[in-house]
């Protein structure tokens, strides 16, 4: 199978010279830990500050729309890095690249609670982001090229095991901060794991040496406009629903930019004789359905991790700690079902799985559609089990059949592919939810308040009770009526919201429907030198 990536071609010309350890050499596992722990801190340091956001904006005295840059920086870098740690990485070698970006994280998370103001720290997030922004594609990379071939899809599911797991535990983690230590330690976390992961590395990952001849004949331009492109989109995305979209200047630059520089990347890509990535080979086979399927995973992931935790807190009024109660559930089964899950994805075309575990998401999601403003921690439970379980048949499936997809040569590159991937599934679908729900409220809000007629005898009977109780409280007639009225209006908009959240998991259960569709426009996948004989 022929390299279809810059990194690819470069590595493909050094694959026997390629340092690795034996297959039973303590080092080889001990680079494995040092890799899946970098993609645990890659993703959970994303997802716990967003849980913890309001907490940062308190500890660095930031309003609102200012505090709102902190996630959308520290995604930046990651974007960044990710379109160019796999060239990175042929140039330098993993060890080194790995070992850089540890530094850089490391300094971030030290540094940053320590900011003095607000663009401190998002210098700060830039330099987290642009460290472990080189984790997951590297992970992926090592995994594949230093495991036996009849390991691979251990390493495989394991890495999307953790990945999954670090995106759950965030709101617990946020919370245990915030309740019991400080709001720093959302960031000073990572100097605890960091440690441990460079030992891992420097004792674990092979030392290779630095090619400074593939810098010839590059694709710079390439990797530039890819860069810059995906970089725009991602803090348009990030930012639009805050701003409104089209009716601000700044997102309609951001993702009109964006889009033409990308648009240029693609052209390129598609003519230069060395392009950075080879798009023509990438539409071949199952590869375009891979993405678009990593993507709506992404999208589905995400979209239930937004609904779920806003309606615990817009509407139970509760904490990260509480919320976190809840998304533990999607990470715990993943525990118990990963070697299983990659025993069974040697023997049994990895299509069926992808299928089994479109069909548990979407279940799952209509499950949640019964929804109702006294649901709790509790009844989220048996949706939120079945959907861990697809989640995690879905996840592993498809990272199987995309490393399935490529030469080993384009390891680095598989994983800078799976990084932008998860990155603008995840984006898509927190902004398309962060939009959807709100104007799915703005409906329903008028819908329910069309119904409360103030003459009627429905509506009069509620004020009644309402004021009956605000009367125990207050003897002032008139102040008991404002009261009530104000309460009469408060359940209207709960409501609007949990008819509004009910929409959310409709369109996330159409969403996993469409997934399982594409499944179906499926070829078999080809054999792969990484798996054996198996399939």
């Amino acid at each position: 199978m022929e390299p279809c990536s810059a990194a690819g071609r470069a590595l493909h010309r050094f694959a026997d010279a390629h340092p690795c350890w034996a297959p039973d050499s303590l080092r080889a596992y001990v680079g494995i830990l040092a890799v899946l722990i970098g993609s645990v801190i890659a993703v959970l340091s994303s997802r716990v500050t967003s849980f913890g956001l309001l907490d940062l904006r308190g500890g660095l005295h930031a309003g609102f729309d200012e505090g709102a840059w902190i996630t959308t920086t520290f995604g930046i870098g990651q974007m960044m890095a990710g379109v160019a740690s796999p060239y990175l990485g042929a140039v330098l070698g993993v060890r080194r690249v790995l070992l850089y970006g540890n530094l850089l994280m490391f300094l971030a998370s030290l540094l940053g609670p320590l900011s003095p103001n607000l663009p401190a720290f998002l210098a700060m997030q830039a330099l987290g982001g642009l460290g472990t922004g080189t984790f997951i594609p590297v992970t992926v990379s090592f995994i594949v090229r230093s495991l036996p071939a009849r390991l691979v899809v251990y390493g495989i599911a394991f890495y999307a095991m953790n990945s999954e797991m670090s995106q759950n535990i965030g709101a617990s983690l946020e919370g245990w901060y915030a309740d019991n230590w400080s709001w720093r330690w959302i960031e000073w976390q990572y100097c605890l794991m960091l440690p441990v992961m460079f030992l891992c590395t420097w004792f674990g990952v092979p030392r290779e040496g630095i090619k400074t001849e593939l810098l010839r004949d590059f694709d710079w331009p390439g990797m530039a406009y890819a860069t810059i492109g995906f970089a725009m989109l991602y803090a348009g995305l990030d930012q639009g629903n805050r701003l409104d979209w089209t009716r601000n200047g700044l997102i309609v630059g951001l993702l009109l930019g964006g889009g033409l520089v990308t648009l240029a990347f693609i052209s390129r890509e598609l003519f230069t004789p060395h392009p950075f990535l080879n798009i023509r080979k990438l539409l071949r086979g199952n590869m375009l359905l891979l993405v678009l399927l990593l993507a709506g995973y992404r999208f589905i992931i995400l979209s239930t991790a937004y609904i779920i935790p806003t309606y615990l807190q817009t509407v139970q009024d509760f904490r990260e700690l509480q919320v976190g109660s809840v998304l533990l559930w999607i990470a715990l089964p993943q525990l118990v079902i990963v070697v299983p899950l990659a025993a069974l994805l040697k023997w049994v075309d990895g299509r069926w799985v992808l299928a089994l575990g479109s069909a548990l998401i979407a279940v799952a999601c209509w499950m949640a559609t019964d929804l109702t403003s006294e649901w709790a921690t509790d009844d989220f439970l048996p949706s939120q089990i079945l959907q861990a379980i697809g989640q995690s048949f879905a996840l592993t499936a498809v990272l199987t059949l995309f490393i399935r997809s490529f030469a080993p040569a384009d390891a680095l590159a598989v994983g800078s592919l799976l990084q932008i991937t998860r990155l603008f599934g995840a984006e898509i679908g927190t902004a398309f939810m962060q939009t959807f729900v709100r104007m799915r409220e703005q409906v329903h809000s008028n819908l329910v308040g069309l119904h409360v007629d103030s003459l009627g005898g429905l509506t009069a009977d509620r004020l009644a009770k309402y004021e009956a109780a605000m009367l125990a409280r207050t003897s002032d007639a008139a102040e008991a009526a404002r009261r009530a009225a104000k309460l009469l209006e408060a359940t209207v908009a709960q409501q609007a919201s949990v008819l509004a959240y009910i929409d959310g998991f409709l369109a996330a259960a159409a969403g996993a429907f469409i997934c399982l569709l594409l499944v179906a426009l499926m070829r078999a996948p080809p054999p792969s030198p990484f798996f054996g004989r198996s399939q």
